[in-house]
């Protein structure tokens, strides 16, 4: 069982049915207080059939072990990731399919911001590897808004073996590196292509750059050499979705169909 805590993290639970909960809990001194988002919460669970019970806010915080629960805490069974094959079988969100892989994105802050700009931009799917990530934990959820709930995500193994597989179905693999080159925005996003954003601390691991078709930058213009993994991420990502949803001609770079390469990731 996991908990989940906060007046979007539960309500999007319930929303995307993707999971079966167990039990929603609500603050007692927030309903007496006529809080609105509390109410829809209420109903939300009434219409689906989830036993919902009023208890104090000292028992919630108990529960989900912190006391920024916002008044609603929720019991949900484990979640059930996605296989890549399920990702390249799904049709796209918009012409093209549009990828996020996390090649070591531990900060469940950092994760939880960057499934939150997934969802937002339209991405179709998230690849995150056994090791070396964050768990998708309450925090995570928490962070961000409520949109891990309606992410696809894929565990995988290895990383480089399903950024392979994804070639060999025609994906472009585009790696962010700072000393990368194009800039990210005189490339072609209308084609299908998975962006890999690398650890907070190293960037991308060596194997995974090598597999990567472009290493993409993003120009900075101040005294650091480069953005917070989350900020980047969404950088890219809306960059991707604006062009996706645009009808103007593409920018410079040009994505040709894609070779198959051997021995990477074997």
């Amino acid at each position: 069982m996991e908990v989940l805590y906060g007046l979007h993290p539960v309500e999007e639970a319930i929303r995307s049915g993707s999971r079966r909960l167990d039990y929603v809990l609500v603050s007692r001194d927030r309903r007496d207080k006529g809080d609105d988002r509390l109410q829809r919460i209420i109903d939300l669970c009434k219409a689906a059939g989830v036993r919902c019970s009023v208890e104090s806010k000292d028992q919630l915080t108990r529960i989900a072990r912190t006391d920024a629960h916002q008044g609603a805490v929720a019991a949900v069974r484990e979640r059930q990731f996605l296989a890549i094959e399920d990702l390249i079988a799904a049709p796209p969100r918009f012409n093209r399919k549009f990828y996020l892989a996390l090649d070591g994105v531990e900060d469940p802050h950092n994760l939880g911001a960057l499934l939150r700009s997934a969802d937002g931009a339209g991405v179709d799917g998230v690849l995150l590897p056994d090791r070396r990530s964050a768990p998708i934990s309450g925090v995570v959820a928490k962070t961000s808004a409520g949109a891990s709930e309606h992410v696809p995500i894929a565990r995988v193994t290895n990383l480089v073996r399903s950024l392979e597989q994804l070639k060999k179905a025609n994906t472009w693999v585009l790696g962010l590196d700072e000393r990368g080159t194009p800039d990210y925005t005189d490339f072609d996003f209308n084609t299908d292509c998975v962006l890999v954003l690398g650890s907070e601390g190293t960037g991308l691991h060596d194997l995974v750059k090598k597999t990567c078709d472009h290493l993409l930058r993003i120009p900075m213009a101040g005294s650091v050499s480069s953005l917070n993994v989350s900020v980047a991420g969404a950088v890219v990502m809306y960059e991707a979705l604006r062009q996706r949803r645009s009808p103007l001609a593409p920018p410079a770079v040009v994505a040709k169909p894609v070779k198959p390469r051997k021995g990477l990731g074997s």
